[in-house]
């Protein structure tokens, strides 16, 4: 059940606390595979046109100035969003030798281990990342793909905390994760944080078997908050906290990342309520999905 559940949280991992924005695709580029520890090949989509347009500007800006932090990191993070992790992983590094001392270099490294499974490899970069924000003044991070608002959501610190929180979660590292995410919560009170963070402390105290911490964790969710991406967060924290019913969001299909994360959450709140056959059976669904 363990080894499941963690399967299907990497396949739903692929841009923090993002929810997936729509494009049309028209490239022709070839298709990436990518094969899970399961050893299920997964064939990732075909970048879309704006993906690949933005690559190209992106590599062509490092290329220019190869010695600007910004430069590096978008061009990483633009090979990151075509699936080349590896890749973006190696711009990464290049980077961390010139700066390293910058703590975005280690945060979206780290981002990109996790995509990869490395989870050692992202804890150590992100824990590194934590260690250099220490004392220094939060920041907004600028979105690769914005929302339909373009209005960025999530922070630097609130990324590292968030990130190195997941990794732990998906080494089983309950406690750390919990702490990790208790600072990420802390970073900013953007709706779409707390939503976020709450949604993995309360499932983590559940996992530890703590229920009534868990439901303190719940103290800062209601009903009508301005979440402007991570609504799936927001319904699951809802349905935490007894706000809804659990039919209202059965209705989920599978077929998209945020859709799926909701799925999870509900699998995960069967579990925890004793139905482990039909978190099993969620879960199982899921990882069959094409998503």
């Amino acid at each position: 059940m363990k080894k499941l559940g963690i399967v299907l949280l990497v396949l739903l991992v692929h841009s923090s606390c993002r929810e997936a924005k729509k494009e049309e695709v028209t490239s022709a580029e070839p298709q990436i595979d990518f094969i899970t520890p399961l050893g299920k090949e997964i064939i990732l989509p075909e970048p879309y046109e704006k993906s690949l347009g933005q690559y190209t500007i992106a590599k062509e800006d490092y290329e220019t100035n190869p010695d600007d932090v910004d430069k590096i990191i978008w061009y990483g993070r633009r090979t990151a969003y075509l699936g080349k992790y590896e890749d973006a992983i190696a711009i990464y590094t290049k980077g961390i030798k010139k700066f390293p001392k910058d703590a975005k270099l280690y945060r979206h490294r780290g981002h990109r281990y996790i995509s990869l499974r490395k989870f050692d490899k992202a804890i150590a970069d992100l824990e590194k990342a934590g260690q250099l924000i220490e004392g220094t003044e939060n920041e907004i991070e600028p979105d690769g793909m914005p929302n339909a608002m373009n209005i960025p959501v999530s922070t630097l610190h609130g990324n590292i905390w968030y990130h190195l929180g997941l990794a732990y979660y998906l080494t089983h590292d309950y406690e750390k994760a919990f702490e990790a995410y208790t600072k990420c919560r802390a970073s900013g009170k953007l709706p779409d944080n707390i939503v976020s963070s709450t949604h993995w402390l309360y499932m983590i105290q559940q996992r530890l078997g703590d229920s009534i911490l868990a439901t303190k964790m719940l103290e800062p969710i209601e009903v009508k908050m301005d979440v402007i991406e991570n609504q799936s967060y927001h319904e699951l924290c809802k349905l935490y906290k007894g706000l809804i019913p659990v039919d209202t969001l059965l209705q989920t299909k599978t077929g998209s990342p945020s859709n799926d994360a909701i799925l999870y959450g509900i699998a995960n709140w069967y579990f925890y309520n004793d139905d482990k056959e039909k978190a099993k059976e969620m879960m199982s669904s899921l990882v069959e999905s094409k998503s």
